[in-house]
């Protein structure tokens, strides 16, 4: 072949081929990924991450701070462990009677009357009832678990302390005097009657309900019920007296506190309140034994049950175990528990 034949031949071959490539397709799809080439070798080692990097220290460090709230909480009835043994597994008291399940019911926006089974196991008021313990690893986690205002499930009042909110989820009535009310044959509510039981009273934790003035007995005694200065005045309520500004674990109440207002103050019986109130209540206890309204329980007094009462024989005896079970000789709310435990002693004359 001559030359000039064989160049007109490759100039056709670089023709055709620019038209067949202008007219392709789209790509396809990718194949599969090759094998994976040699690992290289490993880089160099950062440098070394220090204490001072490390959140955890913010609360596990040399203070001690964590052993001191754990060995003061250890004495208190939250951290002794009768409570919760006593109590887990019926749903009606797990809510207060076991951390987990009363921390489970906080995030879940729910109160104590509202779980439907008890506890599977138990589990004491710890750290992480109350606390958002290691959720960030930072002192972040000392914060309480709620601090929304709480609205009481046997009133349906407000109580709105502060820190003391969280308390409130469980120092609450379970029941008023209304509870009591007698019936007739066809269940409908006899006025201004009421049958007592060997559980005539609000339960154990009544604070919130003392704190706010909101006992209906104090209705039926013809006492004003209203909120108390230690609710209105101190901060963070509950937490503001019973931890103090040391945050202390036991619960028991801080004088400290008390000084801010009562400067003079050099125990909890300011202005002797304590004892005349002491002997206010004996008094009543006396009428209460002598019209055989009360009697030796396993926990101290007890109502003599199956009693039919009129409402201000009623109101006298449920106001006797109100205060027991507020536990506070009236301090919650002196004006309220004076008012109260004065209109008691007149209906049992």
């Amino acid at each position: 072949m001559s030359i000039k034949k064989m160049l007109v031949f490759l100039g056709v071959l670089v023709m055709g081929a620019v038209v067949f490539t202008a007219c392709a397709g789209p790509a396809g799809p990718a194949g599969p990924a090759g094998p994976a080439g040699p690992a290289g070798p490993a880089g160099p080692a950062g440098p070394a991450g220090t204490m001072a990097e490390l959140t955890c220290q913010e609360c596990h460090n040399d203070t001690g701070t964590i052993a001191a709230k754990r060995q003061s909480w250890q004495a208190s009835a939250h951290g002794n462990g009768e409570a919760y043994v006593e109590e887990f597994d019926r749903n009606i008291c797990t809510f207060c009677h076991t951390g987990r399940s009363f921390s489970a019911a906080i995030a879940a926006g729910q109160n104590f009357s509202q779980l439907e089974a008890g506890a599977t196991e138990p589990s004491r008021q710890d750290c992480y009832t109350c606390h958002q313990i290691h959720t960030t690893y930072t002192a972040d986690d000392w914060a309480l678990r709620t601090e929304s205002a709480v609205t009481l499930v046997t009133s349906k009042a407000t109580f709105d302390g502060g820190e003391g909110n969280l308390c409130a989820n469980c120092h609450q009535a379970r029941r008023y005097l209304a509870n009591f009310a007698s019936k007739d044959s066809a269940g409908a509510v006899i006025p201004d009657q009421y049958t007592t039981t060997a559980r005539f009273n609000t339960h154990y934790s009544v604070q919130a309900d003392s704190l706010l003035g909101v006992v209906d007995v104090a209705a039926t005694l013809g006492v004003e019920g209203k909120p108390g200065s230690h609710y209105s005045m101190v901060e963070n309520t509950c937490v503001g007296c019973h931890l103090g500004d040391g945050a202390n674990h036991t619960f028991a109440p801080q004088l400290s506190t008390c000084v801010k207002c009562h400067a003079d103050a050099e125990n909890f019986d300011i202005n002797g309140f304590e004892t005349a109130f002491e002997e206010k209540v004996k008094t009543l206890e006396a009428a209460l034994l002598a019209k055989g309204l009360i009697q030796e329980g396993a926990e101290g007094y007890a109502a003599v049950a199956d009693n039919s009462l009129d409402a201000k024989t009623a109101g006298a005896l449920f106001t006797y175990f109100l205060i027991e079970e507020d536990r506070s000789n009236g301090i919650h709310n002196p004006n309220y528990y004076t008012a109260l435990i004065d209109a008691a002693l007149e209906a049992v004359k």
